[in-house]
Order: structure tokens, then C-alpha cells, then sequence
């Protein structure tokens, strides 16, 4: 027995030392391949040696990332064929020496590369048995192993170093132990445990490991630093790459052993201790009591805490002497506090490190899910607690000197937060900007709150009229023309009266214009208004309503019409007779809805207001501004606090109470999140516009109309005192709460931006640029959709079931409803008057203003015709050639160069290969797989003998790059028997004949032993066919066709044989998708195509091509925008017109062209995002994306085709241009006439010459080709000698009836048709202008008027001028003439 266990120890020192002793040669031969150049380097995608994909960091394809990683490549190869070894080998030790050993026996291997246990127990000593393997490696059993079998044998296994893989575990500084219970048959038996009594592993580290010393902290020197921070922080990186946890071990040496400290940590953040915050995860106290022999504080926080966390954030503070005796000797359940920033009186020394616990899975990765590091891990040895047995390993890393958490914000420089800083320079800047915009038009805005006193109001008059117009905010509603009219009533009406002021324009688009008109009595109840203007500059003019009130009385009336008042819209009037408006016509839906949409939207829209606000609000322009921008602010600090949570409810959609559409995620924690970021802005900004709004002026206001009627008649400039018990309550604020209201909105706008910094500062820059393009879009979207919507449908609302007429708010800040006017005749006011006067007489204009006649509009009409339809072609013009510049710029800007030579190279490199058109049979084409095609595919040596070094997966041009590799599908027909010969026949390829069956190599229906892959596939069906694969080494395709010829893959039954591969050349930037296609025929020919579709997916890649992408965009919505409206207006006339099908062919190949480009760009990211992951080492299918862009090249083609075509319709005004479209107009019935005609008689002979020479003839072989061919004789372009040949009597018979009939005949009658239409069409022409010469003719003139040749266009003007003032209606201005020149003759004479 003796003797045969010194013989099994011998043996098995020799069985484990032997594969350990190969590690050397192992190791040579892998640094040899790794390094070396090998001899037999081939180009193939996947050989490991060339193949950048399996060495690459990312992105990272680095000659110094490549070098490295390739070492650690075969390294691992090295490590795993050396570990397998050594591992058959323990296993069989195992098995052979577990039958010798009886209870109590023990086998130990002690090599110097491993270290063996196995020992025999019984199973009722297993619980809580410790095993001690060697040196200070430990292992102990848990007390609650159980078992059926009376012994067991327990295997350990110890390796002085534990193999390192790529993740960051750090296991190479520790050994390996393993642990295995066995059976007596050697089974390993399992014994799982709970978390509360598991296996205890103590694996001890590299005894040549040397630990960096403890680094100095130099705390004392910041007391002198002016801060507020209470603890001094540390940073400690917890994000581990291959997602395993670790823990942090903190060693701290005070140079002062009699001092105490205060640790506290949280992770992912800083934490925050004082007496009004509490954010920590947990704390420590450090009391010179707890100092270690090597007088050092520990602390230890195990990797169940530090999982899912990406840092940790410590810091330390020394105790004062009053909080050492009240904590350090008695125990506190909480940790001192105070509001003092941190003084140390000594420095300190830190060291940290993180340890770890990983098993090996069955990946040979190292894992640590399921393993607690022990708290009585150190420097030397990790303690791990597991539930289960298998081989475990220790990490362990000292980390670098920590960050010091303070300079932090010290170091918060603009280089390194660009985007937080210029984000808060912007909004300053614009604020700044806008608020000088604001200001400037407040200051416009009170030139438009006076009311009008008319000028042509006579001293006399003494009733007053308040009339109030309201121009629509239509697109040119505003004129500049005078308005007259007449006010008529049930006792009087007035004369002809002007609205005029001479300081002001009045009628502006979307002005309120309030005017005091005085008469000399009561016009008693009103009955209509007629008024007109004299259309000055041939301006509209469109009037919404009006409201003219009696001052005496404070009756209102209302003339609501909302029409134009223009001679070239509505119905071309600018004179209408307004009647008063009565209940129904005020209560009318579309009046009400249009009277307080635009002003709600002007008034309640926060942001818009800052341009549209009413001019007589007191809330300004400027404290909307400032509100605003105050709004924008909190709303950014509101979203930034809140973004991480956001983020995380986002991350949360694991479970099943989110809502998910494509990509966006709703979940109940982001609803939450938004209701209180809206409401907690909401109520702030509802508070803030409600105190400007409620600050009354610090002068006492008066009212512009008791202004003007100051300056009519003598009364009062201040309101009455006399208590008004009507005036509702309203609270309102001092004058000097302004001043208040801008220094709370300035506070809340400073703490925003301060703590809008801070937090940018902890996202970082990357993070705050992603918070921020959340933030603008939500903005934008806020303003520009939400907000309006909002008011558009309250709006809606309260005009269809809370109707109030009455009620209008932008005519009420117009209208001094409480004020008490005296305006009664007033005796004193007239004998005032009288006794001023210094004339004996009466000075009274009696202007009148007739309307237009209606020859004259009829004139004005006919000109502002021509004038639009001058400045209609004008716009067209220009707009169209904007159109058809940027339609060239983005299609030529797409297109990319050196696509034909792409083409022309790899035609003539791979299609025209040892003249591969002249291929007859099958073996020759298969000699030309072999000996050419083969070789072409692969890089090979340079012309100098050098290997083709980084040319991985290159053609042999070594310019062009394969995507994948290269394929070549089989479609095969079926065997079907012959009834004629009573054999089989083989087809032409058919719907239903295509052979869809697996088979054996060789078409065998038995099995075959093959060991090749490749070869089993290619004769297996898959929706592609039968599908072979050019991948391997270039002898292996060699090889792999030799035996794809040996087992007939191509015989009789093949059809088409296509070869597919995709290149990219990356001189050019250029994809191709290549097939070279052969057609194996039922007739024994072989017919050979190929197809090269250069592309690439670089799509607008400057900013100045997709800037005229959105501008052709927008060109073609308004293109269709004209589209609809012509249809609307000219109905099924529009479709009369050719001009009309290319308008909408160019927006139809417009709209497709961008749908494609969608996919296409879709497509491309998706290829892109595989490409990426693959490196282009996998096989890429770019059919599709080739599909697509050959679609969007022909859209885009026809689109330019047609907008060039149309490009002849603007040259209409030329009259060759004009002779040339009549003429076509003309001819268009008889051509298409002509065309059904010569259609019959081409069909027959199209069929004539088929059927002659279908066998005869290479141009007659299909109809196509016929076709192609009687085309060529129409242009004469022919060879007479082939249809001799053909047949010597039939071929010139039918050849000469042809032309005589085709060329003669017809072509003759066309020529006819075309003549007379042009002869027709100038005729026309001479005998009368068309509308494009008269229009061109009248621009001619205006332009001749302009630059000042030609000054005819003033004698129509002249003579209008002449006729619109009658004699009569002059008559008593000049009367009033007389009366004041001899007025003024009398006062001369008197003085």
C-alpha cells in the first residue's frame, strides 16, 4: 500500500507537471503568434490574426489597442489549452486515487504550480469543518450539509495566481480555490445553502504583491481658505465595465492618534449633514479607541451596498474635544451635527482599495453575483461567503490618490461647462434684446391711446359722437386711403365727414382707432352708416365693426360687417351702406368667435403678447417680458432638479403599469413628476403676472376721451368724485409695488441661474447638452402648439354656450362707460365762443367727398387687375426659379462622383474575366470560379512578393473592401418525365416547377459523412435557394469548389447561378452591390448578366445642404397650398390645363422622393448600427438599400425632368415661346389621333417581322428586341444586308412595305399635322394679343415709368383727378375761400 502511493504520487506529479511544463512552450508559441507575421497569412475575414474585430476597443481601432489586445488573444487561448489540460488531468488523478482512499485518508499534491487536496470523511463530520489547504488559504464548511451516503471525498484546489480575463475583476493579484464533493463513483454531489450559513472561502494574495503607501492628506492647509464646506470629501469610482461589484476598504492613519472623526457617505451624490439636512446613507465615528494596532481607523462597505451604484462620495471632519466625550464614550444611535465649516488641527493619511469575490462560469469569465465579500477581508487575504461551490478568486485594486471632493466648484471653469454657461448667456442676451424690443414699442403704444377729435369737427357743433372703428388683423386689412362717411339717424343725419388725423396713421391692420365727431344736434336712434374710401394707392381697406356711441346719452350702437372694402376682393366695392346691428346679428357664433380669439390669443398668450399686446393694456410690454423670461427660468431650474428622476421613471418600464409607444415610455412616476413641475411653475408665474397686473400708475389716469373732449369744450380733466356703487371690488397695489414686483422677479431669476449653474456643473457637460435638447423641445412645443390650442378651445368653448355679446373687452378699454360727461348746451361754452371770435365772419368748411363713379372703378378695377397679375407673373418668376435652383442644389448635391468609373472598373474586374461572355458549358464555367473568380476575391501579394499586410477582407485590386463575404444561390428546376421519350426533361424556371427539396452533397437523397459545413449548407433550400458561402481561407475555397464540382452542385437542372457581394471603397466613399447572374437554359446556352448598383448613404451631410432641403420643402407645401386653392376656385377646369398634371407630378415625385428618403435613411442607420456592431465582418443584405435608392434617384430625375419642363411655361411671353405651346395645344386632338393610328399599323408589323424571323434573325429573337429594331428603321438607322440574309425575298418585301408605310406615309401625315397647327396658331397670333402680351406689355410700361423714360400712365390719373371732384360739391369750398380772404381784408383795415 505504501509503496503504491509513492507510485500514484510520483505519477501524478508527472500528470500535473506535464501539461504545466508545456505552459512554456505554449507561451512561446503564443507570443510567436501574436507577434510574428505568419507565413501562411491569408486575407480572409475571419482569420484571427488579420481580423481587427476581435481586438478593437469600440470604436478604437488603434494599431496600439489592435497589438494588445491580439497578445491577450492568445493569451486566453494559451490559458484555456493549458487549464483544460490541467484539468483532465486532476480529473483523472481524481478518479483513479478516490477508490484507494478509505475514511480518514488524505492524498496531497504539492506542486509549485498547483496544490491538490483529496480526502476521504464521513458525512456526519462534514457540518462546520474546516479545511486548511495550504499557507493561509482556508475553507470552511456550513453546519447544515446533509447526506444520504456515509462518506464523501472532499477535493480542494489551490493555483497560485488566478487567470486574468479582459474585464476590470483584477483577479490576477489573488490565487484560486476551489472546493468539489464527490461520491465514491466520482460524481460531484451538490450541496446548496442558504445566505445565512454559507460556504466561508479565505483566499490569500500574491505574497509578492507590494502594497503603495498610505497618502497624506494636507487638510490643515485649507483652514486658512475661506469656504463653507463642512466635510472634507472623497470620490471613490465604483463602475465596474463587466458589471460585477466590488467593496470599498477605507484606511485612514491620523498623524494625531488622540483625535476623533466623523465619517458619512452617500453614493452617486454628495452628502449633505447639518441641522436642517440630512442626506447620507450611512455614518461612522473614528474614536481613538477603535485605532488598529497599525494605529489606523477601517471602515468596510461590502458589494451588496455598492451594487448598481456608480460612486461614492465620503467625507471626513474632526471631532472637537466636547463631541469626543459625549459620543466617543458613550454610543449614539445618531452622529453629532453642526452648522460650523470642518477645521483640522492634523493632517491624515487614506488608503483605499476594493476587493472582490468571482467564480469562473462556464465562460471561463470571472462572475460575482451570488458572493458576498466577508468583512474580514484585508491587504493580504478576501474573505468570500457563498451558497455555492465552485472555483473562487479574490479581486483586489488599490485605487489612485482620491479626488478631493472640494475643488470641485473651484475647478467649475468655463472650458469644462460650456454648454450650462452659454445656455444662461443666451437667455440673459435675449432677455436684454426683447426687453429693448418692448420697451420701444410701449413707448409706440401710447401714441395710440388718444381719441380723435375729427378735423373737420365745426366750433359750433356742440352734440359729440364717440365712434370706435376696428380694422381686421387680415393679411393687408390696413389702408392708407381716406375714409368718408355718413352718420344717419331718425332725426338728422350728418354730412359728409372724414377720418383723418394728421400727427397719426389710423387704420392700421389690427388697429382700434376711437374718434369724437361733433354735430350740430341729436341724430336722434341711429339707423345706418354709408361709407367709403377713395381707394389712394389702390390700398384695401377690411372693417370689421363699429361701435359709435352718443356721448349724452351713453347709447351704444354697433355696425358689425367684416367685409372687404377693396376693388380687387370680395365683390370689388369700396362704398357700402352699414345698417345698425341688432341682438341676433351680435349673438351670432362666427362674430363672437372671431372678436375674441385673436385678442385672447394677444392678451393670454404670455409670449406672444410681448408683440401683440392690446395698446390700451396697462400690463406692458416689458413686465410681460420680464415675467416671461422669469417663467423660462424657473422652468429650467424646475427641470434640471428633476431630470435624474425623469430619467429613472423612464428606465422603470420593466413593469406593467407603463405605457409604451415605440420609443417614448410613459409611466406613472414621469406623470407625477410633470403635474408638479407644471404646478410648481404654474402658481409662482400666476402670482407674479397677477401683481403687475394689479399695480395701479402713480399718477391718477385720465381718460383720453375726456382729453379730447377738453380740447372741443371746456369741461373738467378729472374724474367725479361722486361714489360709485356700482364699481365692483378689485384689489389692487401701490404704484411703488413696481419696484417691488421687478425686484422679487430679478431675486427669483438670480437663484434660478445660480442653482441652474450648480446643477449644470454636476451633470457635466455631455449630460446638461442632452437636458437641455429635452428642454428646448418641450419649450418650443409648450409655446408654439399647447398654449395656443389651450386658448383656441377655451375660446370655442365660451363663444358656444357662454355667449356675452355685450361684453367686449377690447372696446370697454376704449369705452369710459363710468364716467359722467356734461355735455347738455352749455350756455357759457357758446357765448365763450362768440366772444373770442376777432372776425365778423363765419369761417365753415363744406367740403364734399363723392364716392367713385363707376366708370372710374371700373378703371381702377381693370388696373389693379393688371397690377396683380403683373405682380402674380413677377412672383412666380422668381419664386419658380428659387424652386428650380434649390431642386438642382438638392439633387446634384446627393449625387456623388466617380459612380461611373466605380462601375466601369468593377465591370471590367470581375465580368470581363478571361472573357467569361464566351462561357458555353458548365465545366467552363466552373474552371472559371476556380482559376479566376476565386482568386480575385482575396488581397494576395503586392507585385514586389510583400504579403498584403491590413488589406483584412480586400478585393485583389486592393482598393475595393468586401462587406461579409461573398455568396453564390442556386435555383434549380424539377426533373419531370418526358411523355414523348419516356424520360425526364428539365424546364424553363416556372411558377410552380422550382425545386424547393433539402438534399445530400451530390443531390442524394441517402445520408453522407461529410465534415463540411459549407458544403452540407449549399445543398439545403433556404428562401434564397441554395445558398454556398465564399468563407474560409482562400485554399479552403479552392478546395470547397473542387468539391462542389465533384458533386455536380450545377448540373442540367440548375437555372440561374447567382453570385452576390457587397463593396465598399473607402477612397471614394462609394457602396456597390454587385450580382453577376448566369442563366443556364433549357436549350443548353448560357447567357451571363451582371448588376452593379454604386450608392452611398451620405445624405446631407453639410448644414447648407439641408437648409435647402427644408426651403424646397416649404417651396413645394406652397405649391400645393396653390394647387388647392386654384382647384377651389377653377373646380374641373383646372384639370383642362397640361401645366396643371406637372405641377402635381413634380409634387408627387417630391413627396415620394422624401418618403423614400425616410426608408432610405432608416435603412441606412440600421445597416449602419449592424455595420458598427459587426465592423463589416458579417454579411450585410443591401438589396433593399439599393432598391431604394435607385427609387430616389428616378423620382428625384423625373421631379428635375418636369421642373425644367415647366420652366418653359414662364418664357410664355416670348411669342416663339407662346407659337411654340399654341401650336401643341392646337395639334394635341389630331396627334392623338395620329398616335392610335400609327400604334395599329406598328403592332402589325411588329408582329409580321416576329413571326418571319423569329429563328433567323438575333434582333427578332423576342418582341422587345423587335421592337427595338423597327424603331431603328423609323430613324434609319438600319441593316439591310441582315434581313437579306435572313430571307432573300421576304426580308426586303416586308422591309420596303414598312418604310413606305411607316416612314413615307406616316411620318408625312405627322409632319402635316404639326405644319398646319404652327400656321394655324400665328394667325392667330397676328390677328389678336393674348393676356400673357398684354400683361407683359403693361410691365413694360410700369417699368419704363419707373426708371423715369415714360410718364403716360399719369394722363388716365389726371383726368380721374378732374372728374372726381364735381363743381357743385366744390362750390362751398370756394365759398369759404371768398369768406376768408375777405375776412382777412377786413382785419387789415381795421388794424
Amino acid at each position: 500500500m505504501q509503496y503504491q502511493q509513492k507510485l500514484l504520487t510520483k505519477t501524478s506529479r508527472l500528470a500535473i507537471n506535464g501539461p504545466l511544463q508545456g505552459r512554456t512552450i505554449a507561451l512561446d508559441l503564443d507570443y510567436s503568434r501574436a507577434n510574428d507575421f505568419p507565413a501562411d497569412y491569408d486575407t480572409d475575414l475571419e482569420s484571427a490574426w488579420s481580423n481587427p474585430k476581435l481586438f478593437a476597443d469600440g470604436d478604437d481601432f488603434s494599431w496600439s489597442t489592435i497589438e494588445k489586445n491580439r497578445n491577450l488573444y492568445y493569451q486566453k487561448q494559451a490559458q484555456n489549452q493549458v487549464s483544460q489540460q490541467t484539468n483532465q488531468s486532476l480529473a483523472f488523478l481524481t478518479s483513479a486515487l478516490n477508490n484507494h482512499l478509505n475514511i480518514g485518508q488524505n492524498f496531497t499534491i504539492n506542486a509549485s504550480s498547483v496544490f491538490m487536496s483529496l480526502q476521504v470523511m464521513s458525512t456526519e463530520s462534514l457540518s462546520n469543518q474546516i479545511i486548511k489547504p495550504i499557507n493561509n488559504a482556508q475553507i470552511q464548511l456550513p453546519s447544515t450539509i446533509q447526506s444520504n451516503d456515509r462518506s464523501v471525498s472532499l477535493r480542494s484546489i489551490v493555483q497560485p495566481l488566478a487567470p486574468a480575463d479582459q474585464s476590470r475583476s483584477y483577479t490576477n493579484l489573488s490565487r484560486t480555490i476551489s472546493l468539489s464533493v464527490l461520491d465514491r463513483n466520482g460524481n460531484e454531489l451538490s450541496y446548496p445553502t442558504s445566505s445565512n450559513n454559507p460556504y466561508r472561502f479565505v483566499i490569500p494574495r500574491d505574497s509578492n504583491l507590494i502594497l503603495p503607501s498610505m497618502v497624506s492628506q494636507n487638510v490643515t492647509s485649507m483652514n486658512s481658505i475661506q469656504q463653507d464646506l463642512l466635510f472634507n470629501l472623497h470620490y471613490v469610482d465604483l463602475s465596474q465595465s463587466n458589471g460585477v461589484s466590488v467593496s470599498v476598504h477605507i484606511e485612514m492613519k491620523p498623524l494625531n492618534p488622540s483625535l476623533g472623526y466623523l465619517l458619512i457617505y452617500k453614493f452617486d451624490s454628495s452628502p449633505v449633514l447639518n441641522s436642517s439636512m440630512s442626506q447620507i446613507d450611512k455614518w461612522s465615528l473614528f474614536c481613538p479607541s477603535n485605532l488598529t494596532s497599525d494605529n489606523m481607523y477601517t471602515y468596510f462597505i461590502n458589494n451588496q451596498l455598492t451594487n448598481n451604484h456608480e460612486s461614492l462620495i465620503f467625507g471626513l471632519r474632526e471631532l472637537n474635544s466636547t463631541e469626543m466625550l459625549q459620543y466617543c464614550s458613550t454610543p449614539s444611535t445618531n452622529p453629532p451635527i453642526t452648522n460650523e465649516p470642518f477645521h483640522f488641527t492634523s493632517n491624515y493619511e487614506l488608503r483605499l482599495y476594493t476587493s472582490g469575490c468571482y467564480y469562473l462560469d462556464s465562460n471561463n469569465q470571472w462572475q460575482s453575483d451570488g458572493v458576498i465579500v466577508g468583512p474580514l477581508t484585508n491587504v493580504n487575504e478576501t474573505e468570500c461567503l457563498s451558497t455555492h461551490l465552485t472555483t473562487f478568486a479574490g479581486g483586489f485594486l488599490v485605487l489612485p490618490a482620491p479626488i478631493n471632493w472640494n475643488y470641485v466648484f473651484a475647478n467649475a471653469d468655463f472650458n469644462r461647462n460650456k454648454t450650462i454657461y452659454i445656455t444662461v448667456i443666451c437667455v440673459s442676451i435675449l432677455y436684454l434684446l426683447i426687453m429693448t424690443y418692448a420697451r420701444y414699442k410701449d413707448r409706440k403704444d401710447i401714441e395710440k391711446l388718444g381719441v380723435l377729435a375729427l378735423e373737420d369737427n365745426c366750433k359750433e357743433d356742440q352734440y359729440c359722437y364717440q365712434i370706435i372703428v376696428f380694422t381686421g388683423n387680415r393679411k393687408n386689412a390696413g389702408t392708407k386711403s381716406r375714409v368718408h362717411f355718413i352718420l344717419a339717424g331718425d332725426e338728422d343725419e350728418t354730412q359728409v365727414r372724414t377720418f383723418n388725423h394728421s400727427k397719426r396713421q389710423i387704420f392700421q391692420r389690427g388697429q382700434v382707432d376711437s374718434f369724437v365727431m361733433t354735430v350740430p344736434k341729436s341724430l336722434g336712434k341711429l339707423n345706418y352708416i354709408r361709407i367709403w374710401h377713395n381707394n389712394q394707392d389702390n390700398s384695401s381697406w377690411f372693417l370689421k365693426y363699429l361701435i359709435v356711441r352718443d356721448l349724452q346719452t351713453l347709447e351704444k350702437s354697433y355696425f358689425i360687417f367684416q367685409r372687404w372694402f377693396a376693388i380687387d376682393k370680395d365683390d370689388g366695392r369700396i362704398e357700402r351702406l352699414l345698417p345698425v346691428s341688432g341682438k341676433l346679428q351680435m349673438d351670432k357664433f362666427a362674430y363672437i368667435l372671431s372678436k375674441q380669439t385673436y385678442y385672447n390669443i394677444s392678451e393670454d398668450h404670455l409670449w406672444f403678447s410681448i408683440f401683440t399686446r392690446p395698446p390700451s393694456n396697462k400690463f406692458t410690454r416689458v413686465q410681460r417680458c420680464t415675467c416671461c423670461f422669469v417663467l423660462l427660468l424657473t422652468s429650467m431650474l424646475l427641470n434640471i432638479l428633476y431630470y435624474d428622476q425623469k430619467n429613472d421613471a423612464k428606465s422603470s418600464t420593466g413593469g406593467k403599469s407603463s405605457l409604451s409607444f415605440g420609443p417614448l415610455y410613459i409611466t406613472p412616476e414621469q406623470i407625477g413628476i410633470g403635474i408638479i413641475v407644471e404646478l410648481l411653475v404654474f402658481i409662482p408665474s400666476l402670482c407674479l403676472i397677477q401683481f403687475f397686473r394689479r399695480i395701479q400708475p402713480s399718477r391718477t389716469p385720465v381718460s383720453p376721451l375726456r382729453q379730447t373732449l377738453s380740447q372741443i369744450k371746456s369741461i373738467p380733466t378729472i374724474s367725479s368724485d361722486k361714489p360709485n356703487t356700482k364699481k365692483s371690488f378689485r384689489l389692487t397695489f401701490p404704484w411703488w409695488c413696481l419696484f417691488l414686483a421687478y425686484g422679487l422677479s430679478f431675486t427669483i431669476a438670480f437663484v434660478s441661474v445660480f442653482f441652474i449653474i450648480v446643477r449644470g456643473i454636476e451633470f457635466g457637460d455631455l449630460k446638461t447638452q442632452k437636458w437641455l435638447t429635452s428642454l428646448i423641445s418641450g419649450f418650443f412645443s409648450s409655446i408654439l402648439l399647447l398654449e395656443p390650442v389651450k386658448i383656441c378651445a377655451l375660446t370655442v368653448f365660451f363663444a358656444c354656450f357662454i355667449r356675452t355679446s355685450d361684453k367686449d373687452k377690447q372696446a370697454n378699454e376704449y369705452l369710459d362707460d363710468e364716467a359722467q360727461f356734461d355735455l347738455n348746451n352749455d350756455e357759457e361754452y357758446l357765448q365763450s365762443r362768440k366772444q373770442g371770435r376777432s372776425s365778423s365772419f363765419i369761417s365753415r368748411s363744406q367740403l364734399q367727398f363723392s364716392p367713385l363713379s363707376e366708370w372710374e372703378l371700373e378703371f381702377l378695377r381693370e388696373k389693379r387687375s393688371r397690377e396683380k397679375k403683373m405682380q402674380s407673373i413677377m412672383r412666380e418668376v422668381l419664386s419658380y426659379i428659387c424652386f428650380l435652383v434649390l431642386l438642382n442644389v438638392v439633387i446634384y448635391s446627393n449625387q456623388v462622383d466617380h459612380q461611373f468609373e466605380q462601375v466601369n472598373h468593377l465591370r471590367k474586374y470581375l465580368v470581363n474575366l478571361r472573357g467569361n461572355e464566351e462561357i458555353s458549358t458548365i465545366d467552363e464555367y466552373w474552371n472559371w470560379l476556380e482559376t479566376d473568380f476565386v482568386e480575385k476575391i482575396r488581397a494576395q501579394d503586392w507585385y514586389n512578393g510583400d504579403p498584403p499586410r491590413n488589406l483584412s477582407g480586400y478585393f485583389d485590386d486592393k482598393t475595393n473592401r468586401l462587406i461579409g463575404w461573398v455568396r453564390m444561390r442556386q435555383i434549380r428546376v424539377k426533373s419531370e418525365p418526358c411523355s414523348q421519350w419516356n424520360s425526364s426533361c428539365e424546364y424553363d424556371l416556372g411558377l410552380l416547377n422550382e425545386e424547393k427539396r433539402s438534399f445530400q452533397p451530390g443531390w442524394m437523397n441517402q445520408t453522407i459523412q461529410l465534415s463540411n459545413l459549407s458544403i452540407d449548407k449549399a445543398f439545403q433550400y433556404t428562401d434564397d435557394g441554395y445558398v454556398y458561402e465564399f468563407r474560409g481561407r482562400l485554399s479552403t475555397l479552392r478546395s470547397n469548389l473542387s468539391v462542389l464540382h465533384q458533386f455536380s452542385w450545377i448540373d442540367k437542372q440548375t437555372r440561374v447561378i447567382e453570385i452576390q457581394l457587397n463593396l465598399f471603397n473607402p477612397n471614394v466613399n462609394l457602396f456597390a452591390s454587385v450580382k453577376l447572374q448566369t442563366d443556364f437554359q433549357s436549350t443548353g446556352s448560357i447567357r451571363f448578366q451582371s448588376y452593379i448598383n454604386p450608392f452611398s448613404f451620405q445624405m446631407m451631410s453639410t448644414l447648407s445642404e439641408l437648409l435647402c432641403s427644408i426651403a424646397y420643402l416649404m417651396f413645394i407645401i406652397y405649391m400645393m397650398i396653390e394647387i388647392i386653392q386654384s382647384i377651389r376656385r377653377m373646380k374641373i377646369k383646372y384639370f383642362h390645363d397640361v401645366w396643371s398634371y406637372i405641377n402635381m407630378g413634380i409634387i408627387i415625385c417630391s413627396w415620394t422622393s422624401l418618403l423614400i428618403f425616410g426608408l432610405k435613411y432608416q435603412e441606412s442607420k440600421a445597416i449602419g448600427k449592424f455595420f458598427k456592431e459587426t465592423n463589416g465582418y458579417d454579411y450585410i443584405d443591401l438589396e433593399y438599400a439599393v432598391s431604394l435608392d435607385q427609387l430616389l434617384k428616378n423620382f428625384l430625375s423625373l421631379a428635375l425632368f418636369l421642373g425644367w419642363i415647366k420652366f418653359v411655361r414662364l418664357c410664355r411671353f416670348n411669342r416663339r415661346i407662346s407659337l411654340f405651346i399654341q401650336t401643341l395645344q392646337h395639334a394635341s386632338r389630331a396627334l392623338w389621333s395620329f398616335s392610335l393610328m400609327f400604334g395599329v399599323i406598328f403592332i402589325a408589323f411588329l408582329c409580321l417581322f416576329y413571326l418571319l424571323f423569329i429563328s433567323k434573325l438575333s434582333t427578332c429573337a423576342d418582341l422587345y428586341r423587335t421592337a427595338i429594331m423597327l424603331y431603328e428603321m423609323v430613324l434609319m438607322n438600319f441593316d439591310a444586308h441582315e434581313l437579306i440574309n435572313g430571307s432573300s425575298f421576304l426580308g426586303p418585301f416586308v422591309f420596303t412595305l414598312f418604310i413606305l408605310i411607316a416612314v413615307f406615309i406616316c411620318l408625312s401625315m405627322f409632319l402635316t399635322i404639326i405644319n398646319e397647327s404652327f400656321r394655324y396658331a400665328r394667325d392667330n397670333l397676328k390677328s389678336q394679343r393674348t393676356e400673357d402680351e398684354i400683361i407683359f406689355t403693361f410691365m413694360m410700361k410700369r417699368f419704363q415709368c419707373w426708371i423715369g423714360i415714360s410718364n403716360d400712365s399719369h394722363e388716365r390719373d389726371g383726368m380721374m383727378r378732374e372728374k372726381y371732384y364735381t363743381p357743385t360739391d366744390a362750390f362751398p369750398n370756394k365759398v369759404d375761400q371768398l369768406l376768408t380772404a375777405l375776412d382777412r381784408i377786413y382785419t387789415n383795415q381795421r388794424q
